[in-house]
């Protein structure tokens, strides 16, 4: 057979994976920090868990490419350091995020997360790197589906325009 018939995990990566794993490990760092950040803005205990969980899953996520990149010898993109705790009351009111920005902010993240998953997943030719990613799109689906609930319920969806099919009345 070929180089590409064994355990995936032995086959060379291709550019394009190698590429995509580089580029989603730099994009978790950041948004690592900016969750940090984020969780000492919000005030909302609802929007505080779904953001704590969507923490935890981008560093679960950073954990398991930081791995294969190491595994296959490919240097990690460097990250900014852990963001300290703060209390939301010492933070400046004109300063502050609030949390309906906070919720769009997420639901933009998964949003865009999911598109990168799905093109990782289009373009692998290693199985493990293609499962690895349908993993992390399961994952954003359901935080996805959390974070609008939890947008409507508090009143911080903004729709866009609402087609409403009023018939014909002839």
């Amino acid at each position: 057979m070929g180089i590409l018939s064994g355990n995936p995990k032995e086959e060379p990566l291709h550019y394009g994976e190698v590429f995509d794993i580089w580029s989603a490990v730099l994009a978790a760092n950041g948004k690592v920090a900016g969750y940090q950040t984020m969780l000492n803005h919000t005030g909302d205990e609802d929007l505080k868990k779904l953001l704590q969980e969507m923490l935890e899953m981008t560093k679960q996520e950073k954990k398991q490419l930081d791995e294969l990149l190491k595994e296959n010898g490919i240097g990690l993109p460097p990250a900014p350091p852990e963001r300290p705790e703060a209390c939301l009351e010492n933070i400046p009111a004109g300063a502050r995020i609030n949390d309906p920005e906070i919720a769009a902010s997420l639901s933009v993240d998964i949003a865009a997360g999911l598109v990168l998953c799905s093109q990782v997943i289009g373009k692998s030719i290693r199985e493990d790197v293609a499962l690895m990613f349908s993993q992390f799109h399961n994952q954003k689906v359901t935080l996805g589906a959390k974070v609008l609930r939890l947008n409507k319920e508090k009143g911080w969806l903004v729709p866009p325009p609402l087609h409403i099919n009023k018939g014909n009345n002839c």
